[in-house]
């Protein structure tokens, strides 16, 4: 019955950056997190299921129009019908800093950095106006290249407060911006050394959703494929991998879950409300496959026993009221461990599985490394309301980005 299906624009539509947010009212409530050209499955948000919340009529397919990319079109399936459609007019504005335009990068031009990094320590201290992030890099100058070569690194839409190489603050007339997000420090310098750099960031204000940003009061990272340069100034690029250690500091009542890459090593409390976790990857990763979360998040815990016998923890994580739907999540995740293990014999090489629900995330799913992020419409799934269709899409992609641990892209 098309003629009972409305839509809806909350109140204020935000669309950052061409990224449509949207709700639909079938006589219950439903949102989409929707990107231009590509469709994304309706999360019921009510308890109730009516209309099309009901089962075999859960899914809503979006896609801007070809015509203009201020059109929304909007079918509505029931099955494999066709059962309604509409249109609607976006506003589309924003004042973040648009993306800058994508450039080629091709086979023929490829050349090895000047200079390696081997470690990478980070220290995160989240506060509610910005987040000052502290690196110490490990850096080799590659055999070959001459001692006064400038070390050259990816940085974008970041205050870069100070440089020091072993422990000597760099003068600003050695720092220069040849290109908008490179940065270079002249030599010479080193054959090694330890970089250290102080950053500043707004989160809040990142509609990019690349780098660290902070969505329903929550923080989270997006570095593939070239986000990391947004959080601290690095080679990013995948063939310079280093392994990761990271310390985030935040206040605890809004953010008591503290999440990161690897194993957690270390975590307390710390003076005014605030605590901290370090997490450590013992493994060397390129930066796009580097990931924290912070936040007030729910969760559900398993676990699995590897074919060597050693006991890995298992958490899924999402927003309170979505904790119920992720069951099959877990289920699925424990299922391609196995499946893994007996058809490749791969084997789970940290001590912790961890995988979140982000309402707002620019795409289908990542796999980083011991810390998958998961956009919801991929993880949630409720008896209630999921076709088989739904099941299958979620184990299809947990088993994905699970499987992306041992053979990469």
């Amino acid at each position: 019955e098309p003629e009972k299906y409305m839509l809806r624009a909350p109140s204020p539509v935000r669309s950052p950056v061409g990224q449509v947010f949207l709700a639909l009212a079938v006589s219950g409530s439903a949102s989409a997190f929707v990107q231009p050209g590509n469709p994304f499955v309706a999360q019921r948000t009510h308890a109730k299921s009516q209309g099309f919340l009901s089962a075999k009529r859960s899914s809503a397919f979006l896609a801007p129009s070809a015509a203009s990319p201020r059109t929304l079109n909007l079918n509505l399936r029931g099955g494999n019908k066709i059962l309604g459609s509409g249109a609607l007019n976006m506003a589309m504005s924003s004042t973040a800093t648009a993306a800058p335009p994508a450039v080629e990068k091709f086979r023929k031009d490829y050349k090895p950095t000047d200079y390696s990094v081997s470690d990478l320590d980070l220290l995160f201290k989240i506060a509610d106006d910005s987040t000052q992030v502290l690196a110490e890099l490990k850096v080799t100058r590659r055999e070959g290249v001459p001692a006064g070569a400038a070390l050259r690194m990816d940085a974008e839409d970041l205050v870069l407060n100070s440089v020091s190489v072993d422990g000597v603050k760099i003068d600003a007339a050695r720092i220069t911006w040849p290109e908008k997000d490179v940065v270079e420090i002249t030599g010479p310098l080193p054959a090694s050394f330890t970089l250290s750099t102080d950053c500043s960031l707004k989160p809040q204000d990142n509609t990019q959703l690349s780098g660290l940003y902070k969505s329903s009061g929550m923080y989270c990272t997006q570095c593939e494929a070239e986000g990391f340069r947004r959080i601290t100034p690095m080679m990013d690029r995948p063939d310079v991998m280093a392994k990761y250690k990271v310390r985030i500091e935040a206040p605890k009542a809004s953010c008591p879950v503290l999440l990161g890459n690897g194993n957690l090593v270390e975590s307390g409390d710390l003076v005014d409300g605030r605590h901290y976790a370090v997490w450590e990857d013992p493994f060397p990763k390129p930066s796009y496959l580097f990931a924290v979360v912070a936040g007030d998040l729910g969760s559900i815990k398993d676990s699995f026993t590897t074919k060597s016998g050693r006991k890995v923890h298992l958490e899924i994580f999402s927003e309170h009221a979505n904790v119920k739907q992720l069951d099959w999540a877990m289920t699925s995740l424990k299922d391609s461990m196995k499946w893994d293990e007996d058809r490749f014999g791969l084997e789970y090489d940290l001590d912790v599985y961890n995988i979140v629900a982000v309402n707002d995330f620019n795409m289908g799913a990542m796999e980083n490394k011991g810390l998958n992020v998961f956009n919801t419409a991929y993880i949630l799934a409720s008896p209630e309301t999921a076709t088989d269709s739904d099941y299958e899409r979620v184990q299809g992609v947990i088993g994905h980005e699970y499987f992306h641990n041992w053979t990469g892209n």
